[in-house]
């Protein structure tokens, strides 16, 4: 049996939670990008949430792609919740959306 979400990525690199999250930061008001690929047949609704709000919320073709934007105003680290229900199943991931301050020199 295939698996609903084939792959996450977040700012075009292939999502792992074991990377080192500086990989992923942006700087406040710098847009973030979500793609989450999805196989099967039929539609599936995928939304994600962040700070008791919905920053994404698609019905989609199967097999198809979520690819959501958005961005966040202040700094800090944030866990968005991104679910995906379709074909009798749900995929429910933990994402650490990491937002910093002021660009790194160097």
């Amino acid at each position: 049996m295939r698996k609903l979400v084939k792959m996450i990525k977040l700012n075009n690199l292939q999502y792992n939670a074991n990377r080192d999250p500086q990989f992923y930061r942006r700087l406040p008001n710098e847009e973030f990008r979500l793609q989450v690929f999805l196989e099967g047949r039929g539609q599936a609704r995928a939304r994600l949430e962040a700070e008791d709000r919905t920053l994404c919320d698609a019905q989609i073709e199967l097999p198809g792609v979520l690819d959501c934007r958005f961005a966040f105003d202040t700094a800090g680290v944030r866990i968005g919740t991104l679910t995906v229900e379709g074909e009798g199943e749900t995929h429910r991931q933990d994402l650490r959306l990491d937002v910093i301050a002021e660009a790194w020199v160097g």
